[in-house]
């Protein structure tokens, strides 16, 4: 089965494109929809697209709140659910460290900035309360979640540069004792560190009872190193150069990212956090079905 099977707004336009659009709202409203409209149509997802009022049955529920006209239409059992039910607290947590500027086609950065608004368009229809944090080596921008910060949300993503060098441990660390009330902590970075020290960040966010979601934003440049001549490559977090062959390395650096890659994933499930490895082709799509089929099972067993 291929995967435009199973996520029908497969079809959506290149990010690239999306990110030429300079109306976040516009994109995220426009991706969104699409979205929710795929999921209308699509064999593999249930009825239930009015997230925030309806959840799939669970041994032990109420059957006295058992949606029997979605029933009868379905041959399902999704339950009646309301407001206080399903709303969560939900938080992106945004890389604009200097190495998210890089991009061959476009920059991690704005992908990373279409996808934060894509996603804190959607749960804001799902009714559930939004919130941002954009950091470097520090907390550079911090958007308490709310109902009524969806505006401030996307305004605040759609300023935001990668100017600085990172370090991805201490904001995470700074950041747990703002996160006490359990939600959903989203992540978008290109992690460039090493995992002791992403998880170390992670770590006290994931204590305090929220669940974490990484979204690993790549160029796919960096995940295929198809560089076609020598050149002088810098480093956007230090600015050294370095003049690089890259026939004479392509092989050791697929293989040493490669093993980031796998590590991160690995610590990830060990650590009950969900990750998911993004390059910059790919449709936004598949990162918010991601989301919805988390969230759908974090809402089942919670």
């Amino acid at each position: 089965m291929s995967d435009h099977a199973i996520t029908p707004g497969a079809r959506f336009v290149d990010p690239a494109v999306l990110a030429r659009v300079g109306n976040l709202e516009f994109v995220a409203r426009t991706v969104v929809d699409g979205v929710i409209n795929g999921l209308h149509r699509s064999p593999f997802f249930g009825a239930s697209v009015d997230f925030a009022e309806h959840r799939g049955y669970v041994p032990g529920d109420d059957i006295r709140r058992v949606d029997w006209k979605v029933f009868a239409r379905t041959d399902r059992y999704f339950l009646k659910e309301f407001e206080a039910d399903s709303n969560a607290n939900f938080s992106v947590l945004l890389d604009v460290s200097r190495s998210m500027a890089f991009g061959a086609r476009l920059s991690k950065l704005d992908y990373a900035k279409t996808l934060a608004a894509c996603l804190t368009y959607l749960v804001h229809q799902q009714r559930d309360r939004v919130g941002l944090v954009t950091f470097d080596s520090e907390v550079v921008e911090f958007v308490p979640p709310s109902a009524k910060h969806l505006d401030v949300v996307l305004h605040t993503i759609d300023r935001a540069k990668a100017e600085r060098p990172g370090q991805i441990g201490p904001p995470l660390k700074k950041l747990a004792e703002h996160f006490g009330r359990r939600g959903i902590v989203v992540v978008i970075s290109d992690f460039y560190a090493e995992p002791n020290e992403i998880f170390e960040g992670i770590g006290p966010i994931r204590f305090r009872g929220n669940d974490v979601i990484l979204f690993h934003v790549l160029d796919p440049m960096e995940i295929e190193f198809s560089f076609p001549e020598p050149a002088s490559f810098e480093d956007l977090e230090s600015g050294d150069q370095m003049p690089i062959v890259p026939d004479a390395l392509a092989e050791q650096y697929r293989a040493l990212i490669k093993a980031h890659i796998a590590e991160l994933s690995a610590r990830a499930t060990a650590q009950r956090v969900d990750y998911m490895l993004l390059n910059t082709s790919m449709p936004l799509d598949h990162a918010l079905f991601q989301y919805l089929s988390i969230r759908d099972r974090l809402t089942r067993t919670r």
